[in-house]
């Protein structure tokens, strides 16, 4: 399994994959989510953007015109595609508005009265203090998009971009004839082709596992305190 360059190619791709899509979806669900969580005097047109993004979360235009959309773009068989779809989560903004709402309003008072404007408060104020929900919602993007394989599948023509996920769905589903050398058939006299399933499933698993422990001292707190409002 460590020797198979088409695993390890895959698992590239993730990473390459994480790196873009968690920063991003992490910075967009921030300044989304902060004017959200001002009042309508405040934030004139906030219920029109409140209804713009969950309609789009009830409601899809279904797998065809997405696929159709993604191409006339030039966005299949792109990196980018596994990107862009989930890059704004809605349930991840209305955890973060709930969140930044039951901060208390005076300290973004006093960051004003001694200077600060809209930027210095959002950053210097209101991120320090929304690490918990941060931590939640990038916990969340990295889960989702680690574990993510029909995307891979569906707008990857070719096999050499499919992401680790998609790729163990193929190799766990069939063998590819063509990818097997004589070597491969000589230790597949010594051991069977579950156990190469099997390690495979588990060094992809080994990376969230490592994540998981530093992101879950927020993850209960992130995930209450943004979840209730009242």
């Amino acid at each position: 399994m460590l020797q198979n360059t088409s695993f390890w190619h895959a698992f590239v791709v993730t990473l390459k994959r994480l790196a873009l899509a968690v920063p991003l979806t992490l910075f967009i669900v921030f300044i989304t989510a902060y004017p959200m969580a001002k009042s309508s005097q405040k934030f004139k047109g906030r219920e029109f953007y409140t209804y713009f993004m969950l309609i789009p979360m009830l409601f899809g235009g279904g797998l065809i015109p997405e696929y159709m959309t993604f191409m006339k773009y030039g966005l299949v068989n792109n990196l980018w595609v596994l990107v862009l779809p989930g890059l704004v989560p809605v349930f991840s903004v209305i955890l973060l508005m709930n969140f930044i709402r039951d901060l208390p309003a005076e300290m973004e008072e006093a960051a004003s009265i001694d200077g600060a404007g809209p930027l210095t408060s959002l950053f210097r104020v209101v991120l320090p203090l929304a690490t918990p929900a941060i931590a939640t919602i990038a916990l969340f993007c990295i889960v989702g998009h680690w574990n993510s394989w029909f995307d891979g599948i569906l707008y990857m023509n070719h096999p050499k971009n499919y992401p680790l996920q998609s790729f163990l769905q193929k190799a766990i589903t069939a063998y590819d004839a063509k990818t097997i050398t004589s070597k491969d058939l000589m230790t597949m006299r010594l051991i069977s082709d579950q156990t190469t399933r099997a390690a495979q499933i588990f060094v992809a698993t080994l990376p969230v596992l490592i994540v998981y422990p530093f992101l879950q001292k927020h993850f209960t707190k992130g995930l209450v305190m943004g979840s209730v409002k009242g």
